[in-house]
């Protein structure tokens, strides 16, 4: 087995692209630190992936546990080298019949935790003069508009503009950070999602020079280059991995 040549955290870890990112980075060789709420499937995805996988559960939402989150993995593994913010969740609401709570609920989720964790994953970066790589994931969402999903938008927006903003400031003291955003991608809620709806899903596919829908390891494939060195001179880019979605017609 090749010794792990690098320490990645993957939010959301535990199913969808989360699992297929930390699947490739596995397989790349990078010990791989899952994190999710639902001990189950981490637990499951630890026995897919084997050894270089290892799951640490912890509520992102709760931000008092960030801290004590990040001091653990590094007391345990000395530093980290790559971040990968994965965790998110949506809501399909007219706009009107959104709630504050609602929408702040998501803006928590997608927003303020990926903030306040790579706040801290980035002072211990600086801290060990680690040269580190933060991949973040944003959605179509964000390059055109998408009804029903606004808090979702909003906050998908918000991380493109905080991957700029955390580029220009990080890039010259060593850490890299980028965005991937994906297109259609075959999981498990987008499929059910599409499904259930065929005129969305031609609409959707008929945008789609590609002409299919994408796989979760295409999102894996990315996020295994952003990381590595063959990256190294890639900082503060947005990446549609969409088959073409986002310049369709």
């Amino acid at each position: 087995m090749k010794t792990p040549s690098k320490i990645a955290i993957v939010t959301g870890g535990g199913s969808g692209i989360g699992l297929a990112i930390a699947e490739k980075f596995v397989q790349a060789g990078i010990h791989t630190i899952i994190v999710g709420r639902d001990q189950g499937k981490l637990d499951a995805a630890k026995e897919k992936l084997g050894e270089l996988c290892e799951p640490f559960p912890c509520d992102l939402t709760d931000l008092t546990a960030i801290p004590k989150l990040v001091n653990n993995i590094i007391q345990k593994h000395g530093q980290i080298d790559v971040l990968v913010n994965n965790a998110g969740i949506n809501m399909k609401k007219e706009f009107i019949e959104v709630t504050d709570e609602d929408f702040q609920r998501i803006i928590m989720t997608n927003v303020t935790a990926v903030f306040a964790l790579s706040r801290e994953v980035v002072k211990c970066m600086l801290e060990k003069g680690v040269k580190g790589s933060i991949i973040n994931i944003s959605s179509m969402a964000s390059q055109y508009g998408i009804p029903k999903v606004i808090a979702y938008t909003a906050s998908k927006s918000a991380i493109e503009g905080m991957t700029r903003a955390m580029a220009t400031e990080l890039s010259p003291k060593g850490i890299r950070v980028n965005c991937i955003a994906p297109g259609f991608i075959a999981t498990d809620m987008s499929a059910k999602a599409l499904n259930s709806d065929p005129e969305r899903k031609a609409k959707a596919m008929g945008r789609t020079p590609m002409g299919e829908m994408g796989r979760p390891s295409d999102i894996g494939d990315a996020a295994v280059f952003l990381a590595s060195d063959g990256a190294k001179y890639i900082t503060g880019v947005i990446l549609p991995v969409d088959g073409g979605n986002s310049i369709g017609f």
